[in-house]
């Protein structure tokens, strides 16, 4: 499973990158859980993210503009599971 956290470096991008980490460091490391920060603005556009943070699971956008807790992002993730 691959989970982007998009975003410029901003206070708010890095604390959706640290809730999600926190978030993919529950599932059992067989799940392969791959988290990467983003901070390539032409990428935010060409995955229709234009406002940040942004948080995009296998290529579904899941939330923008908005810091959502390591909780909601767990519960995300088991969907996608």
């Amino acid at each position: 499973m691959k989970v982007e956290v998009l975003g410029p470096g901003c206070k708010r991008c890095d604390q959706l990158y640290e809730n999600t980490m926190n978030a993919a460091a529950a599932f059992d490391p067989s799940s392969r859980i791959e988290v990467k920060k983003i901070t390539d603005i032409k990428y935010f556009a060409k995955m229709g993210v234009f406002v940040t943070p942004g948080l995009i699971i296998d290529g579904e956008v899941i939330s923008t503009g908005k810091v959502i807790s390591a909780d909601e992002i767990k519960k995300k993730i088991g969907e996608k599971l």
